[in-house]
């Protein structure tokens, strides 16, 4: 589906009836990730609403500088679209920073967040380095190094072992992603706000997972968002890497369904 939403068109995914829970991709990846879970949680009762990001998958490309602020304001002007006032919203990795931002400026439309491998600090210097170069390579030389860059950091060891068709079905999408979208993307994270200081004032019921092979976010970061909100639920689970989701499905649908049945 597709919808006009400030400006662009922004494509998304609405599968079930229920609860309405909206799913944030990571970077740089699209609403595709969110295959195991759309299916799972929407035959479980949910309406599961996974967007992709401007810029991403099959969304319009930013007109213009794009930070979490542009994000934010899309996924709530989506739920405007779709008569949604209230949902519960998971973000996993960039979409962890969307998330954030969307607990700080619109608290009121968030039933309850669920983080999935993401962290609440933002860059140091180093990192603003990185994204910095690693935007300006992309919009050189296409999304081919970003994928690469982030092909093995994104799975847990055994999983590059053992499922190399995975690996590459995921490589694939991060290769597809629109160069310039993708370094939008970078910058946005390069500069987004360091949130630790306002986890104790996020009130929501909260969910945490974290995975003990992510490679990308450690899974301390996981650890450090639940210790720092009032009402916190933690989750590790063991064999995934930074794209859990995918590479334990099964563990993750359980961890949500557990939570939203206790809301």
């Amino acid at each position: 589906m597709k919808a006009e939403i400030n400006g662009f068109m922004l494509a998304y995914s609405d599968r079930g009836k229920g609860l309405p829970l909206i799913l944030i991709h990571g970077f740089p990846l699209s609403r595709k990730m969110w295959r195991p879970q759309a299916e799972a949680l929407a035959k479980a009762g949910c309406r599961v609403i996974a967007p992709d990001l401007r810029g991403c998958g099959e969304s319009g490309l930013p007109s213009g500088p794009v930070n979490m602020d542009t994000y934010g304001d899309d996924i709530v002007a989506l739920m405007d679209h779709l008569g949604i006032d209230k949902a519960v919203v998971g973000g996993m990795s960039m979409g962890g920073y969307v998330l954030l931002n969307l607990l700080e400026r619109y608290p009121q439309r968030v039933a309850a967040p669920i983080f999935m491998v993401t962290k609440a600090g933002g860059d140091d210097d180093a990192g603003k380095l990185r994204r910095t170069a690693l935007a300006e390579l992309c919009r050189a030389q296409g999304s081919l190094p970003v994928a690469e860059a982030f092909r093995n950091l994104l799975f847990a060891p055994e999983t590059l072992n053992d499922k190399p068709e995975l690996v590459e079905e995921v490589f694939g999408w991060m290769r597809a992603t629109d160069p310039e979208g993708a370094a939008a993307a970078l910058l946005a994270m390069r500069d987004r706000k360091d949130c630790i200081p306002l986890l104790g004032s996020f009130s929501q019921p909260a969910l945490v997972i974290g995975a003990d092979q992510d490679q990308a976010i450690p899974v301390e970061n996981s650890r450090f968002i639940a210790e720092g909100l009032p009402d916190a639920d933690l989750c590790i689970l063991h064999g995934g890497g930074h794209m859990v989701n995918l590479e334990q499905p099964t563990g993750l649908n359980q961890a949500i369904l557990e939570f939203l049945a206790d809301l």
